[in-house]
């Protein structure tokens, strides 16, 4: 009964799942539009269950031994799964106002988001190389679907083709260099590889390489430079609900993967070290990620894929915390896991706020679109500043919290250079998600200009809801959330 328990938020999804296609192919066409409420209420009962578990606690459930290896059930597994059915709520109420306003409603879409969500809390509790790869594929599978399901849209088809073909490249790698590490020491359980990892041997340099491989096909998940070249067509391509779906549950599910992996298979000393370990090869990544990013982000003219740029950056701050792991793995990996609680509420909300402010046929897409929304619709307005203003970082909203434990982090460990690099590219970050309140508020649209004409959806009014309250609380009192990001990652030691 007690494993029944810990197991419940995945079990939730799965029944969930499967009893939503029973409803969709039962149901008529025209009768489908309960399908969201369905699908969020799914999540909701298993975001119940992981708060349950987490007060529960499953340190005393011995039962839990019997999943291991292949699924470790611990904190760190139950903080993801809060997560992961947070951002999942939120992107099933976003989608249940923008598939039928643009005649997209199509029963499938609920679920892909079930299934791939339950891809990622594989991948969050998975303690074999086999269960990562199973979660990673089924997490994938899922959103290369919901790239595509703009079926009529070239954009949509060619963004999904290109996740599938370079995420098809990239999981190859991966597999490759989980086949090296079971090679080099016999083990596809993450602790057994970290233990022979641990006492080195003959063998290193197969170690070496299988290290590099699982690194880029981790990396390519994240969507980090130089292995980003994706991101922004699948995000532009595909409909908004799933592109906050990829930005923010897929991301996080690739985190968890990141973390899990790097810090059981390659948490020793040698692997770790600055001299001849990962994290200096993190560093560089984070640093060009960032740089990049917000480079080239404020040099878009369409929104959507500014937004999708932005995500990019933060992934570069992520990996901040990811490298300050070096010296800390507790503090690193809560710094990391606070970032993306506040990260998954504030892009999910700007997201919903571009949503909300176009309607079928007169979407917003670019600036110009935008220009003049503050007078004609304050409401969608005021909560796109309130997300954009999270993203980037300024008080008293939840991204200023996320990126000073990180920045911290980073600074106790002793990367100073790192740090001020960081600070200084969200500084630039500023710019162009200012530029969007600029055309908000200060601009018209030009004459014959074609104008973005705000939706209504209490679908999506209420995903903005949820959000911006998560984004006022975590921004005012954090310190209960970062308290559970703290023992989430004590499994992870000292």
């Amino acid at each position: 009964m007690a494993l029944a328990f810990i197991l419940s938020p995945l079990l939730v999804l799965a029944v969930g799942a499967l009893l939503l296609m029973l409803a969709e192919s039962l149901s008529k066409p025209h009768r489908r539009g309960g399908l969201a409420l369905g699908a969020t209420m799914v999540f909701a009962a298993a975001f119940a269950f992981s708060i349950g578990v987490w007060l529960y606690g499953v340190e005393d459930v011995a039962d839990r031994q019997l999943l291991a290896p292949w699924l470790v059930i611990d904190r760190f597994t139950i903080f993801f799964d809060a997560l992961l059915c947070l951002g999942g709520v939120l992107a099933s109420l976003l989608a249940g106002g923008y598939l039928p306003e643009h005649d997209l409603e199509r029963g499938e879409f609920y679920s892909l988001l079930l299934f791939s969500t339950i891809g990622a809390m594989m991948v969050a509790a998975a303690g074999d190389a086999l269960i990562v790869f199973l979660g990673l594929e089924t997490m994938s599978i899922g959103a290369y679907a919901m790239t595509a399901f703009r079926r009529t849209s070239p954009r949509s088809a060619e963004g999904a083709l290109k996740y599938f073909l370079l995420g098809a490249f990239a999981a190859a790698l991966l597999l490759y260099g989980f086949a090296l590490l079971y090679g080099a020491t016999g083990h596809t359980d993450l602790a057994g590889i970290g233990e022979a990892v641990k006492r080195g041997g003959d063998k290193t340099p197969m170690i070496v390489i299988a290290l590099v491989l699982v690194l880029v096909g981790l990396v390519f998940k994240i969507s980090a430079v130089p292995f980003h070249m994706w991101t922004p067509d699948a995000y532009e391509g595909a409909p908004t609900p799933a592109t906050t779906y990829m930005a923010a549950v897929v991301k996080a599910g690739a985190f968890a993967m990141l973390l899990r992996v790097m810090l059981t298979c390659f948490g020793d000393k040698a692997s770790m070290s600055w001299g001849a370990g990962w994290p200096p090869a993190l560093a560089w990544i984070a640093v060009l990620t960032m740089t990049v990013a917000n480079l080239v982000a404020g040099q878009q003219e369409s929104v959507k894929r500014m937004l999708a740029y932005s995500s990019i950056a933060h992934a570069g701050y992520l990996l901040v915390g990811v490298v300050s792991t070096m010296h800390s793995q507790q503090q690193g990996s809560a710094s990391v896991l606070f970032y993306l609680l506040t990260y998954t509420v504030s892009t999910a909300g700007a997201f919903g706020a571009l949503i909300l402010c176009g309607s079928r046929g007169a979407e917003s897409v670019t600036y110009e679109d935008l220009a003049g929304i503050g007078r004609r619709h304050p409401p969608a307005a005021l909560a796109f500043s309130l997300f954009l203003v999270s993203l980037a970082g300024l008080p008293p909203t939840a991204g200023f919290f996320g990126k000073w434990f990180v920045f911290r982090a980073a600074i106790d460990s002793g990367f100073y250079a790192l740090t001020v690099i960081a600070f200084m590219n969200s500084v630039i970050g500023v710019y162009y998600y200012l530029r969007v309140m600029v055309f908000m508020y200060m601009r018209e649209p030009a004459a014959g200009a074609p104008v973005a004409i705000p939706m209504r959806s209490g679908y999506v009014t209420a995903a903005l809801l949820l959000s911006a309250i998560l984004v006022i609380l975590l921004g005012i009192v954090p310190s209960q959330s970062l308290d559970m990001a703290v023992k989430a990652a004590s499994i992870f030691g000292g």
